[in-house]
Parts: structure tokens; sequence; C-alpha cells
């Protein structure tokens, strides 16, 4: 998936100046698609040149203006093209399961410490992505808010429990990541007793 895929799902929702759009990716699709500041600009840029998004001065304060992004038909197209193609799988590069296939190469102590920082990365997202989904489920969350209000009536209930689902996918997801680290504190429990 590229950034402009995300950046056009927000622009689904409502036009949004680059500052905007930066800001909502965090709370977003940024729990889903992760993008620094510094490609989300350029990106819009890019998007703008080839028709995506349409570009429109505002003001933003007394004396100066920000550009506010708005998807163009040609953006919505391409965005109901991309969700419309199966995905590519990218190869897994997982630093922590590689790390846990070799822990006979480090002392007990650094290896438990691995797998209770992984418990409590894990711990900390699932955390952050139940807040975004019980906002979604209960339209505090702002973007949502917005969509439903640009969306007819009919189609709420799809946008939420969609929104919804994939928040759940995350947090089970998490909840099997602090499953399989406890696994490994027992492993380890049993194959380096501690002193």
């Amino acid at each position: 998936m590229s950034l402009r895929y995300a950046l056009l799902a927000l622009l689904t929702a409502e036009p949004l100046t680059g500052y905007d759009a930066a800001k909502r990716f965090g709370g977003s699709v940024g729990h889903v698609w992760h993008a620094p500041d510094s490609q989300i600009y350029p990106e819009l840029r890019r998007m703008e040149r080839e028709g995506l998004v349409e570009g429109e001065q505002v003001r933003w304060g007394p004396n100066s203006t920000k550009t506010r992004y708005s998807i163009t038909d040609e953006g919505i197209r391409a965005f109901r093209e991309w969700m419309s193609t199966p995905l590519d799988y990218a190869p897994v590069r997982d630093a922590a399961h590689m790390r846990a296939a070799y822990f006979e190469w480090t002392d007990p102590d650094s290896a438990r410490e691995c797998l209770q920082r992984h418990i409590d990365h894990y711990a900390e997202q699932i955390a952050q992505w139940a807040t975004v989904r019980d906002a979604i489920l209960d339209l505090s969350n702002a973007t949502i808010a917005r969509r439903v209000q640009k969306y007819p009536a009919e189609d709420h209930e799809r946008i939420i429990a969609f929104k919804a689902f994939a928040y759940d996918g995350l947090i089970g997801r998490g909840e099997a990541e602090i499953a399989w680290a406890r696994q490994g504190l027992e492993l380890l429990d049993k194959l380096s007793p501690r002193d």
C-alpha cells in the first residue's frame, strides 16, 4: 500500500489542509499505516499534480493561506480501484519473532526483558486501539462524525461497522502477541529457571 491511498481514504470524509491531514492521520488511518508529516505534504502535492486531489488556497490567519485538498473524481476512481484490487502481501520482517528464535544467544534476563517490552508495547497499543474503536462506535471520533454527516443515513451503519472491524482486528492481533510473549516467558522459566 502506498501513502496516497491512506490520504485518499481520509479525504473521502472531507477536504483537508496538509496540516489537518497530518493531524488526522495520526488519530485515524495512522493506526494502520504509519507516515511522518515529512512524507504527507510531498505526497499531497504529487497527488495534486496527478489530478487525484485538487488544491484550493484558503485563508489561514490574518496574512497567510494554506492549501486545502479535496478528492477529485479521478481520486475517487483510483481509491475505488485500489480497494477492489487484491493485496500483495509483503514478506514478513518481524524483529521480535526473529530475536525470539535465537534467545539461546543471550542471557535469560535479557530475553525476559525483550518479551516484557513486547507485552508492554502491545498492551499500550491495545489501549489506544480500543479508545479509537470506542470513539468510532459512539461517534465521538471527529472524522467519523464528519463522515456520517457527509453520507446518507443508510450508509452510516456500514461506515461505522467496517471502521470498528479494522480496530477489532488490530486489538485481536495485539492480544495474540501478548499471549505469545507470555508463552515465551513461561518457556524461559522452564529452560532457564531463575536462581
